[in-house]
């Protein structure tokens, strides 16, 4: 049982969202020593004194249409911006194509609620002066307006230097990676006299990495090749793309270690995933896909919770649930409340911490413009279209998707079709200029 103190307290809250990991890039989940070391000791650590959830998705396979979710708690679907695959740099300057300012955020309710809030990192909602950090619920922003940007130059992919402080351009030399980590641990440090007098606070950590251009701390001579083409599509391997992993790694370590100094670390929740699944040279067996797909390997994602006064050490959860469940978690525990007029889709998760034991059921539905996928994972059974094709399959016993069961159970397919089609018939219907970014394709490389 834990001490009275620490059940009214409400804890610091940090969400770490990483880019395009996959699945089974880290450590806890079975992924591979990087050169002899191990790739995520830090976050294996996070997940061994925590709880790690073996079932946890997210919201979307392209990185912008989870962001709306993980803010608006609401399927992405409900806003003409989370309708892009995702939002790319011809979208500045556009007043459409972004999180509205009026939409309740997160960190708008958290805020609302007492907490500082601050955003270091990625933002990906679309441009100021229609859009931005600062206009949907943080205090505070230092990080990038972009999908990507080079690692040393801090350019996007149009050429634009892309990194700013509140919403003026700022310079700064660095890795891109270690530059947010520093500042994360900066904001800690700047906020514990404040967290410790009982007024906490609402950091978004979003890193870039392990998302392309394949750059690690020691490559500063590729910022010029990667000049040409940010995709980076001549360059890059798994050894490198690991090193990225560790780096992030280690500066979250850095983040624990300035929180255990300054007496947070009990009383701090700390949140682990990815946006959506791994890219090229991720690993997510035994998961089939990747980024852009509603296959498994595209949506499921490491989640790790770590908060030591609530959380048991060395928990695990096949709790089914998206990114919008665990925002709607957090804004449970900072003891904020949804808007009125904007109903959240995400469910609270604070049993399943609480109890790890604990399970619920969790309908989870999806659609892609991209391929014309839809998906539907509903207990144990998920149904799947892509292009023309239909799917059935048992995740307990075939979570690499290649049984399809749809011919052995056609009523359990149609059933799930309608529910698919039930839900679709809610949402807003996908505009015909929504765009699908593809940074490559099979010219490129091999298609999975």
């Amino acid at each position: 049982m834990m001490p009275a103190r620490r059940q009214a307290m409400r804890p610091n809250l940090i969400y770490i969202v990483a880019d395009d990991l996959g699945y089974a890039d880290l450590g806890c989940y079975g992924g591979r020593p990087s050169g002899g070391e191990p790739t995520s000791p830090h976050i294996d650590a996070l997940a061994a004194g925590g709880l790690r959830l073996t079932d946890g998705y997210a919201n979307s396979p392209v990185c912008s249409p989870t962001r709306f979710a993980l803010m608006t708690m609401r399927y992405q679907y409900r806003l003409r911006g989370g309708m892009e695959e995702p939002i790319n740099s011809r979208s500045k300057g556009s007043t459409t194509l972004g999180l509205p300012p009026e939409i309740p955020t997160l960190p708008g309710l958290l805020r609302e609620a007492g907490y500082a809030t601050a955003l270091i990192g990625k933002w990906h909602l679309g441009y100021p002066p229609s859009f931005g950090p600062l206009r949907s619920g943080y205090d505070e922003f230092f990080g990038i307006m972009a999908g990507g940007v080079d690692y040393f130059t801090h350019r996007a992919g149009n050429g634009d230097h892309d990194l700013y402080r509140g919403e003026k351009p700022h310079q700064e030399v660095g890795y891109l990676t270690d530059v947010l980590s520093r500042r994360a641990v900066e904001y800690v440090e700047r906020m514990a006299d404040r967290a410790r007098a009982g007024a906490p606070f609402f950091l978004s950590l979003n890193y870039t990495a392990p998302h392309w251009p394949w750059e690690t701390r020691d490559d500063a001579q590729l910022a010029a090749e990667v000049a040409k083409n940010l995709f980076h599509l001549e360059g890059g391997n798994v050894h490198t793309y690991r090193r990225m992993i560790h780096h992030m790694d280690e500066g979250i370590g850095w983040l624990v270690e300035a929180l255990r100094r300054q007496g947070l670390l009990e009383d701090t929740l700390i949140v682990f995933t990815s946006d959506n699944g791994g890219e090229r040279f991720s690993d997510n067996w035994p998961l089939v896909g990747g980024k852009m797909d509603l296959t498994e390997g595209g949506i499921r994602v490491p989640w790790i919770a770590h908060w030591p006064a609530f959380i048991p050490a060395g928990s695990e959860s096949a709790q089914h649930c998206m990114t919008m469940d665990w925002s709607a978690t957090l804004l449970e525990l900072g003891g904020g409340s949804p808007h009125a007029k904007y109903k959240i889709d995400g469910v609270s998760l604070v049993e399943v911490l609480r109890d790890p034991s604990h399970c619920f059921e969790r309908p989870m539905f999806w659609r892609m413009n991209h391929r014309q996928q839809r998906a539907l994972r509903q207990g144990k059974w998920k149904y799947l279209k892509v292009d023309d094709y239909e799917y059935l399959f048992d995740l307990s016993s075939d979570a690499r998707e290649r049984a399809n069961l749809g011919g052995c159970y056609p009523e359990r397919l149609a059933s799930m079709r309608e529910d698919w089609r039930a839900w679709n018939a809610g949402m807003p219907g996908v505009p015909k200029d929504a765009a699908v970014s593809l940074g490559y394709s099979a010219k490129d490389m091999p298609q999975r």
